[in-house]
């Protein structure tokens, strides 16, 4: 085998020698340098200072503003990711999604920590030569509070095995944010990772200070940065958060990048966070772009940042948003707001008022969220740079958003939480079209989420979107219990994470059959598959059902729960798998989860 690869590197030094391959071609190379006390990267042998973003949409624009590199946060099926990135020229930081404690994995399980090793080695081997690879994220705020010694000890053994396979990237973890004993720990117990990432948002301004008062001396990237968080603001009376307006926003990401990142002897550079749109918290807190598309000011300062000229199109500015009465609020009362923008291109400006259901959701984590229940019908003569809004017939917690566009793809938003009194009453849901997608190439937006783990959750792995045979499209679910006794399963939840204590879920009225496909890796898994779960609780399912005990073949098979005219006008809990230990660790597959 060594004289294989021998031979192997041989012929890609005499094509490179000869001018027949290219350096990017035979696969790049990131090395770390020190000067002193400052640290550089190059890159194919170039100085290289990471001017990135998070996420995998826009890229050709983000090379347009002046960007050079993404972050993943995973590493499933890359391939065409790396190969368009390349394309554009742009880098690829790939991330590997670790454990968290708070998900279930279990750092005392020592075969769960061996396996996680192993699947992340079997990445390195597959990316390793990718031309557009910077370097290896080593998993993601996994490190909780920071004092669990397991967990970085499990890190630096990743990154070890990193550095044997792939000796040309640099290997870092990320943390979220600086506190406790996060430093010392990473300083004493991860000698072989090289980089250690930061996601730092309220604080990002003064994070490279902290981090070197704190006693770090490795170099450092600030991995996510934007608007201080929905935990870092000041809330109202009732406890939901202000957010800043994207005019401020767009100042914040811009003090950051001066306050921690420009010309800093540790930073290598950063990561902006979302490149993209993201539901969390708010339906506007961290996208740097609308839903629609359309640009925030984050992108505009941005721009700035790393091209140092001024892009050619600013994004409309907030000068003052005002909302009078924000509580104290009864049902069917009407609420006035108005907002004060320009335009520094002297554009004309359009504007969307949109009321919606408050999340209530502010979890840190990042976790996944469902967007939350529109009230078109709620606003009053839309279009305009004032409102009248016609409040809902429930009581609780709402906010009230205003979108603003100039003509050239910029926009700008501003939002305000209000409280209505009274007795909070589960909205009522439209109904969905047919065919509604729990999992499928055709319904990827589908606002279920796989979040509901239970039982043996550290045994459990999803991959969702294996590429191994799907039944339909590019796609297929992939999931692995890896336990020989106890039980798991998964739920696919509205909202994410809910066991009844909030609303939500989906009017599916008029569906006729729960289907989906279902195949064994070995034939003879056995499962049960249900939908409906919730009862007696505050926010339950209006209906359930649930097929026992299916023996899967090894070859794709539909499988249908009848829903014979069951009331679905409320169902949260969109589908489901569970399995008791069968002695050996088991995988299946699914596809195609929809109800027509």
């Amino acid at each position: 085998m060594k004289i294989v690869r021998f031979k192997i590197y041989m012929v890609i030094l005499s094509l490179l020698a000869c001018g027949y391959m290219s350096l990017s071609e035979a696969g790049s190379v990131t090395k770390l340098e020190q000067t002193g006390g400052k640290f550089s990267l190059t890159y194919n042998g170039k100085p290289y200072f990471i001017k990135g973003a998070g996420g995998k949409n826009h890229l050709k624009y983000l090379k347009e503003c002046g960007g050079n590199s993404i972050r993943t946060w995973g590493s499933s099926n890359l391939e065409e990711l790396l190969d368009e990135a390349q394309s554009l020229g742009l880098t690829v930081t790939i991330g590997f999604w670790v454990g968290h404690e708070r998900h279930g994995f279990d750092y005392n399980n020592e075969q769960a920590v061996k396996d996680q090793l192993e699947r992340f080695k079997g990445d390195v081997q597959k990316y390793k030569d990718h031309p557009a690879l910077l370097m290896w994220a080593i998993g993601n705020e996994m490190e909780g509070g920071g004092d669990n010694v397991k967990i970085w000890t499990a890190i630096n053994e990743m990154a070890k095995a990193c550095k044997e396979i792939d000796p040309n990237h640099p290997t870092m973890t990320v943390v979220a944010e600086l506190g406790g004993n996060k430093i010392p720990l990473f300083n004493a117990l991860c000698p072989d990772v090289d980089v250690l990432g930061i996601n730092s948002y309220g604080g990002g301004p003064s994070a490279g200070e902290r981090y070197q008062k704190l006693g770090g001396t490795k170099p450092y990237v600030i991995t996510e940065f934007g608007p201080p968080g929905q935990w870092e603001t000041g809330k109202t009376e009732w406890g939901a958060p202000y957010e800043m307006n994207s005019t401020e926003k767009g100042k914040f990401y811009y003090k950051t990048y001066e306050g921690s990142i420009e010309n800093k002897p540790l930073c290598l550079g950063s990561y902006a966070f979302v490149w993209g749109f993201k539901q969390e918290a708010t339906a506007t807190w961290y996208g740097m772009f609308v839903k629609d598309g359309s640009k925030t000011p984050a992108v505009d300062y941005m721009t700035k940042a790393w091209s140092g000229k001024d892009p050619e199109n600013f994004c409309p500015v907030i000068e003052s948003f005002e909302v009078p009465k924000v509580s104290g609020i009864k049902v069917g009362d009407t609420v006035e707001a108005k907002i004060m923008v320009k335009d520094p291109e002297g554009q004309p400006l359009t504007y969307k008022w949109v009321l919606m259901q408050e999340s209530g959701n502010y979890a840190t984590g990042g976790d996944p969220q469902a967007d939350q229940p529109m009230f078109p019908n709620a606003i009053i003569e839309n279009g305009k740079s004032t409102v009248k809004v016609k409040i809902p017939d429930s009581g609780g917690s709402y906010r009230l958003y205003v979108f603003i566009y100039d003509s050239e793809n910029g926009s700008a938003m501003a939002n305000m939480p209000i409280k209505v009194d009274g007795e909070v009453k589960a909205m009522k849901k439209q109904q969905q079209k047919m065919p509604f997608y729990v999992y499928s190439d055709a319904g990827k937006d589908s606002p279920y989420f796989p979040s509901g783990y239970m039982g043996n959750t550290a045994a459990i792995k999803i991959d969702e979107a294996c590429k191994d045979n799907p039944q339909k499209g590019n796609t297929c679910l992939k999931i692995s219990y890896n336990a020989l006794d106890n039980w798991g399963g998964v739920v696919w939840q509205s909202p994410p994470n809910d066991w009844g204590d909030q609303d939500g879920g989906f009017n599916l009225d008029g569906a006729t059959d729960l289907e989906f496909w279902a195949r064994g890796e070995n034939g003879g898994e056995k499962l049960s598959f249900s939908f409906g779960l919730l009862k007696d609780k505050k926010f339950s399912d209006s209906a359930g059902g649930e097929i026992k005990d299916v023996i899967l073949k090894k070859e794709w098979t539909k499988y249908r729960i009848a829903l014979d005219g069951r009331d679905l006008s409320c169902i949260k809990t969109g589908f489901a798998w569970t399995l008791a230990g069968q002695g050996k660790p088991i995988t299946f597959y699914l596809d195609e989860i929809n109800y027509k």
